[in-house]
């Protein structure tokens, strides 16, 4: 069984220090980290928070994701892709169920497609030019819809490999609008192509980024 929130808060902090401080991760000492370690210290551990805040849209009435089913730059009866907006790297993508559900709630048939519109959004994502690899994230603790994240990573930028790239992401100025746009277009056209929908005309709404770099 697994450890009661107290109980790993105090197994956590029997590593930490007497600010609740835990020592640097591995990570950023990785030549991929976009932090020195010397200078760098980590914030005091929170104890947990139980029961934990609603996220986002658990209710599916107040829930922003169901309000803009019909906003994206792709869509199908099931699913709708959307550009996120204000990021760093040259394109991310967020495919949503257009229906209210979360992972571990999604029909097997919605969870067969989920996986093979990724196939073809990664598929469409890496064949963009000076795009090295498109990431997939999802993580679910900023909303309770799903959602998946692509992200472009671009090509030479070997220092965005891996983990670290939402933060990347978060540091880098903002990718230029209108490339994005054309990019995502070429991407939505592609999706059309090889598993049907349609393709918004002029792209659709934008999806704004969240405050979080990854939600």
């Amino acid at each position: 069984m697994a450890l009661r929130p107290d109980e790993f808060y105090d197994h956590a902090l029997a590593a930490a220090d007497d600010e609740r401080r835990l020592p640097l991760a591995r990570m950023t000492g990785w030549d991929i980290s976009p932090f020195e370690p010397e200078g760098l210290r980590i914030a005091p551990l929170r104890p947990p928070v139980v029961p934990e805040p609603p996220r986002h849209g658990e209710d599916p009435a107040q829930c922003r994701a169901c309000r803009e089913r019909d906003a994206g730059i792709w869509f199908n009866d099931r699913w709708r892709l959307t550009r996120v907006t204000g990021v760093g790297v040259p394109l991310v993508l967020m495919l949503h169920p257009r229906e209210h559900y979360d992972m571990a709630d999604l029909p097997d048939g919605l969870a067969a497609e989920l996986g093979v519109l990724s196939a073809h959004v990664v598929r469409h994502v890496q064949a963009l030019p000076h795009i090295a690899r498109a990431h997939v994230y999802r993580i679910g603790d900023g909303g309770a819809h799903l959602h998946i994240w692509f992200f472009a990573r671009p090509e030479g930028q070997t220092q965005l490999y891996g983990s670290w790239m939402p933060v990347w992401d978060d540091l880098l100025p903002e990718y230029p609008a209108d490339v994005a746009d054309a990019e995502a277009a070429v991407v939505a056209d592609a999706l059309v192509s090889s598993a049907g929908g349609r393709r918004t005309p002029g792209g659709g709404a934008p999806h704004d980024r969240p405050g979080a770099a990854v939600s």
